[in-house]
Formats: C-alpha cells, sequence, structure tokens
C-alpha cells in the first residue's frame, strides 16, 4: 500500500495530539509522545499546552517535583523530559548516542582520561549530594588537571545517568544545570538490558508510520534495519517508494480531516522527528528552521509548516513562509492569543512580518 505525504501528515498530527487538543493528563500525553524537547526551561510547557485542553503551568511542574517525570539527557543526547518509568529503560538505551557525542566533543582532549574512573570517580563525587556541571568539572579536574573543566563536567553528564533537579527545568527557571544521580532522585536502579524494540515501539505509536532512518534521525540510534525487519511491523511505501513500518493494529488517518493552526516551540520533537520531512515541511523551509543545533519554533496550517514565530518583551512575531488567507490570519491570531495568555503576557501583541521571499515562500505538495 502506498502512503501519500498528505496521508502520513494527518496520522502524524493524530498520533501528536495536533488534530485537535485532548482532554489528558500531562502525565498521559509525555508517556504518548516518549519524552518531551526540554533544553529550554519553557519548550514542554508550550509543547502541551498546544496539544491538552486546559493545560497549566502546574500540571507539569508538579510531576517533575513529584519526581513522576524527569529531565536529563536522553534521545540524540539532548535534554529530554520522560516520565520517570520510561527514563528507567530509555536511557541505557541511549548510552551509544551519549557516548559517541562525548568522544566527538571531547575525545581528543580527555583521550589520556581513563572513562571508567572518570565515571566512577563522578558517581563517588555526586553520591548523596548535587553538583552543578563546573562545580563537578572542577572536582574532576583535581584528578585530571591538564584537561578542561567543561570537558570533565559534560564527560560525566554522557557516562552516567544523571537527571537534573527542579526548580530548574521548570517554568521560567534556568540558570546553572544540577547534577543528581538518577537512580538516588527515583529511589531504583535503571533497566540494566532493555530491549530496542520497545524504544521502537512507542517510536512508531507516536510518529508513525515511519522509515528506519526516521526512526534512527529521532533516537539517535543506528543499525536498526536488521532488528525492525525481524519486528512483527506492517510496512507501507512513500510515493518516492521508501519502504514504512507501522505498528500492526495502528490506524492511518484520512487525509481530508481538518487540520487547525497549532503553534509549536523551539526544538519540537515532531520536527525533528524524521529523516524526510517532506510531510511537514519543504526542504528548503527545513534549512530555515533546522540551522545547526537550534530547531527555530513553527507554526502549522492545513497541518504543515507555514512560517516561523518568536515571543520575546510582550510580543508574538509571526512570520509567514508565504502569503495567507485572510480567515487563516485571523485563525493565526486567535491563536496566539491564547498563547499570550498561556505565557503569562496580559498586554502582549502581535507582531506580522511580511512573508519571506526566496525560496522557502513555496508550500509542500502534499
Amino acid at each position: 500500500m502506498i502512503l501519500n505525504r498528505r496521508v502520513l501528515n494527518r496520522t502524524a498530527l493524530d498520533r501528536q495530539l495536533l488534530l485537535r487538543r485532548t482532554p489528558i493528563s500531562a502525565a498521559a500525553a509525555v508517556e504518548r509522545l516518549v519524552a518531551l524537547q526540554g533544553q529550554e526551561p519553557d519548550v514542554p510547557y508550550f509543547s502541551l499546552w498546544t496539544r491538552l485542553t486546559d493545560f497549566a503551568h502546574d500540571d507539569l511542574t508538579s510531576l517533575l517535583y513529584d519526581k513522576r517525570i524527569v529531565r536529563g539527557s536522553l534521545l540524540r543526547g539532548t535534554q529530554h523530559l520522560a516520565l520517570a518509568d520510561d527514563y528507567v529503560w530509555v536511557r541505557p538505551l541511549m548510552q551509544p548516542p551519549l557516548s559517541r557525542g562525548r568522544q566527538a566533543a571531547f575525545g581528543r582532549v580527555t583521550r589520556e582520561v581513563d572513562l571508567a574512573e572518570l565515571a566512577e570517580l563522578a558517581r563517588k563525587h555526586l553520591s548523596g549530594r548535587t553538583l552543578s556541571r563546573p562545580e563537578l568539572g572542577r572536582l574532576l579536574r583535581e584528578r585530571w588537571p591538564q584537561v578542561e573543566v567543561s570537558a570533565l563536567g559534560f564527560s560525566a553528564q554522557a557516562l552516567l545517568p544523571i537527571v537534573h533537579t527542579p526548580p530548574n527545568g521548570t517554568w521560567g527557571r534556568g540558570g546553572a544545570t544540577p547534577f543528581t544521580l538518577a537512580e538516588e532522585w527515583l529511589g531504583r536502579p535503571l533497566d540494566a538490558a532493555p530491549p530496542v524494540e520497545r524504544l521502537i515501539t512507542r517510536y512508531l505509536a507516536a510518529f508513525g508510520p515511519a522509515g528506519v532512518m526516521d526512526v534512527q534521525k529521532w533516537s539517535g540510534l543506528t543499525r536498526l534495519r536488521p532488528v525492525m525487519e525481524a519486528m512483527p511491523l506492517r510496512t507501507y511505501h512513500d510515493t518516492d517508494g521508501r519502504v514504512l513500518y507501522d505498528l500492526p493494529d495502528a490506524p492511518l488517518t484520512s487525509e481530508d480531516v481538518p487540520a487547525p493552526v497549532r503553534f509549536l516551540p523551539y526544538f519540537e520533537n515532531l520536527v525533528v522527528a524524521y529523516a524526510d520531512r517532506t510531510r511537514l515541511m519543504t526542504d528548503e523551509q527545513r534549512k530555515a528552521i533546522c540551522v545547526g543545533a537550534v530547531i527555530y519554533p513553527t507554526f502549522l496550517v492545513d497541518g504543515i509548516v507555514g512560517g516561523m514565530w518568536d515571543l520575546k518583551n510582550g510580543a508574538l512575531t509571526i512570520e509567514p513562509f508565504h502569503p495567507l488567507p485572510d480567515a487563516v490570519m485571523a485563525e493565526l491570531a486567535d491563536e496566539g492569543a491564547r498563547l499570550l495568555t498561556f505565557a503569562g503576557v496580559s498586554e502582549g501583541s502581535i507582531a506580522w512580518l511580511p512573508p519571506r521571499s526566496s525560496t522557502t515562500t513555496s508550500s509542500p505538495s502534499i
């Protein structure tokens, strides 16, 4: 069976809770989405606001304080929020991409460091207490004085299961990142050998149908093709002939289902969940949205990326990629007003930038 981009688009949006706001709990939404991007403290709050009915800031903050949700390095080695019940098995699966990332960034400057010794010493320093990354790095530098503090601190973060405890990472709260041993914070050990099939299944439930390269792009894992080919998955093809996998009982969503406008925040996981992102945007738009390590906030029109937005100094700036009909502009203005209210900007304003020229002005053909 061949699936066109519009079916893939609507199915992804449906599984991502973006076709309609859903009256489920924040915990249930995080579980469904596997994990939420958490590089910036406000990002996961916006991610849940755009998906859930009557979501309030404390709905997520309380889960972090109650240790039902934790924040730490997970997918692709980047900061994510996940259920504690998921963190204990997802984090062990992420050790290979975390180790690769550490080696790429700090392998040269730590070439004389015994990494097993570093991990053991960092664990001892963290046992029973919380330290910031620089504090831990300075303690480790007493053993390796020739190595930069940042390299030692980031290496420990990659080698050990570390979580960042609240209030850090809650709405509006940044600052120095606290390091706490995950096992101590959660009061239980991590799974010793979780099956990678479990992660693939969860990904497909939240993002499928998708190809092997899509799963690898989202997770940071490699060599998943033989694993997925051996799993009892349903297979499709896209219009370019790629093999797509899905759960056997997972329904597809009709291409005729309407999709309301939605604001997606910085580093939105849906935007980086695929190697082939044409179900959401053109390749030209991708170049404007995904710049280095930064994923800029976007808004969706009829299910596809219509432009970018930003919220600074009490003003919501909306920049379309192409001219939009008056009705869509009005819908964006209404949704933008709701975003400002959620962000606590009581006297905020909406500023419209002119549509971009150049190659980003065209819409995806779905």
